[in-house]
């Protein structure tokens, strides 16, 4: 009886211990939320991780996947501003990258303007150039068929874009799960990851008249510099979206990955993410 109350006892200490070791999940008020282990895809935590919602602007994490997949990409090939990419942006009162007509612009700046300041400018820049077609709307047009086709691939089966930057026309869609997946199979992107961690940037371009000017632009990730090992990676809102981010840290080796979709504000949406990474590690 002694050696079974003896084993009984350190069962119990055993249990007891592994329960202290499992923190409880965290609580959220966002609609959606999910974290895995980027290198296992194991899930962490998630809250309504297969529930189709509006993403804002973290649809751009797809944009730049597009345009990072393409055949012989030339990262300083040159764009010209055209005067329908700011128009579009005075018409749909849309984030900008501050793009000025007639200046060129690389591939890989437009891509900085695109994640940094989230300009919708630099999306729209990005889908006329690779697109196809003999007219701007054809082109747009074919690259979000590329963005759909691009989640099919990935096996994202709850996602559905209708546009190149998150201003939905009401069937732009998907998961905490299936953006998470996105984020890190763009994160295995080199430029990606160079991109979306950085706080600030300033680039170089070209004007219209052979001169230069500089474009400074910060990043509305708020993660970056305020949550330790912080690495990006996209922030999105709007008024169906709401709050939305795709956040990922880096810590003794481990990264964890994960998004918040459909938060009240944007300190809150901040708060969730920092809240489901601090969980994350300790699993």
């Amino acid at each position: 009886m002694t050696l079974t109350a003896g084993a009984m006892l350190a069962g119990g200490v055993t249990a007891t211990s592994a329960q202290a070791a499992s923190p409880a999940p965290p609580s959220i008020t966002a609609k959606g939320g999910y974290v895995m282990n980027n290198a296992t895809g194991r899930t962490l935590f998630s809250k309504a991780g297969g529930t189709k919602l509006a993403t804002g602007s973290t649809t751009k994490i797809m944009t730049a996947k597009v345009v990072l997949s393409q055949r012989n990409l030339n990262l300083d090939s040159k764009v010209t501003i055209q005067k329908a990419y700011s128009d579009y942006i005075v018409s749909r009162n849309a984030s900008s990258a501050r793009l000025i007509v007639g200046d060129k612009v690389t591939v890989r700046q437009l891509l900085y303007g695109l994640m940094l300041p989230s300009g919708c400018d630099a999306a729209y820049a990005l889908a006329d150039k690779f697109g196809k077609g003999s007219t701007r709307a054809a082109r747009v047009k074919s690259f979000i068929g590329q963005m759909n086709s691009t989640a099919r691939t990935l096996g994202l089966r709850n996602t559905k874009f209708d546009s190149f930057d998150g201003i939905s026309n009401g069937g732009n869609y998907s998961t905490p799960t299936d953006l998470t997946k996105l984020a890190s199979n763009t994160m295995k992107n080199s430029t990606f990851r160079t991109i979306v961690k950085s706080k600030t940037t300033k680039q170089k371009v070209t004007t219209r008249s052979g001169g230069y000017r500089y474009m400074d632009w910060k990043n509305t990730n708020k993660l970056l510099g305020t949550y330790p090992g912080a690495i990006g990676i996209k922030t999105g809102s709007g008024p169906q979206a709401k709050y939305c981010l795709v956040f990922a840290a880096t810590r003794g080796g481990k990264t964890v990955i994960g998004t918040v979709l459909a938060s009240r504000s944007e300190p809150n949406r901040n708060a969730e993410a920092k809240k489901l990474m601090d969980y994350a590690f300790k699993r």
